[in-house]
């Protein structure tokens, strides 16, 4: 990854910035979006250039004109994106009788059409390159029947079929797009989760033990390196062995 320029949406705290790190310390030059927490987002970036050259963005994913920008920025900078980490998602812990229109749009945006539109523009200058690799976030919940919001895992249902797609196309442009589908993890969602809940995923779980945001940072840097060149469309479900 040395040198290699990698972008993380949504990479201010969480499993973002764990990606972001984890990039950082094999060499990367990494930049990443935020779009509410300025206090995180300056505090990792803080983290990432005591480590090496970072660069952090106020964009959201759907914000087609803010990315070209960022990109032009990036390419006037450090250079063209080598790496996309499609990370930035929200969630909202809704019941479907609860759940309006409103609520499935917003997470469908940004969870699916944010990916789409992020791996478009990015897409574009690795074409000119011929190289490049995307990974998407996606989501035990959009592998597995789990007790999780509907929109959400049907957003992240939808992301690990935007990667085949997106890997068939790109793939005679020298591009590989994977995606990474973690379980539940200390941070993010999983600190919301119920005892009753928990305990019934740990009984499943092969591991005994929800994962840590390091743990998922390593992997997908691994997914991203030259290591994982033979890899291609497919889901690395992350969760203990479920």
């Amino acid at each position: 990854m040395q040198d290699r320029v990698v972008l993380v949406t949504g990479g201010s705290r969480g499993l973002g910035r764990a990606i972001a790190l984890a990039a950082a310390r094999r060499g990367a030059r990494v930049a990443f979006t935020w779009t509410r927490d300025e206090d995180a987002a300056q505090s990792t970036l803080g983290e990432l250039r005591a480590i090496g050259e970072a660069h952090a963005y106020r964009v959201s994913v759907t914000d087609a004109a803010g990315t070209a920008a960022m990109l032009k920025a990036l390419e006037a900078g450090p250079g063209p994106v080598d790496a996309l980490v499609n990370n930035a998602a929200i969630s909202q812990n809704l019941p479907l009788p609860l759940l309006e229109e409103d609520d499935f749009d917003k997470v469908m945006d940004v969870n699916v059409k944010g990916t789409y539109l992020t791996s478009r523009a990015v897409a574009r200058t690795m074409i000119r390159r011929k190289q490049g690799v995307i990974l998407n976030i996606g989501s035990l919940a959009g592998e597995r029947i789990l007790d999780a919001p509907v929109h959400y895992c049907a957003s992240k249902a939808a992301v690990s079929g935007l990667t085949r797609g997106l890997a068939k196309e790109l793939s005679r442009h020298g591009i590989r797009v994977l995606c990474l589908a973690p379980g539940l993890l200390e941070d993010g969602l999983g600190r919301n989760v119920p005892e009753h809940r928990l305990a019934d995923y740990l009984g499943h779980c092969a591991l005994g033990r929800v994962g840590r945001l390091d743990e998922i940072g390593e992997l997908a840097v691994w997914l991203l390196s030259d290591a994982s060149a033979l890899a291609n469309g497919a889901t690395l479900l992350a969760d203990g062995g479920l």
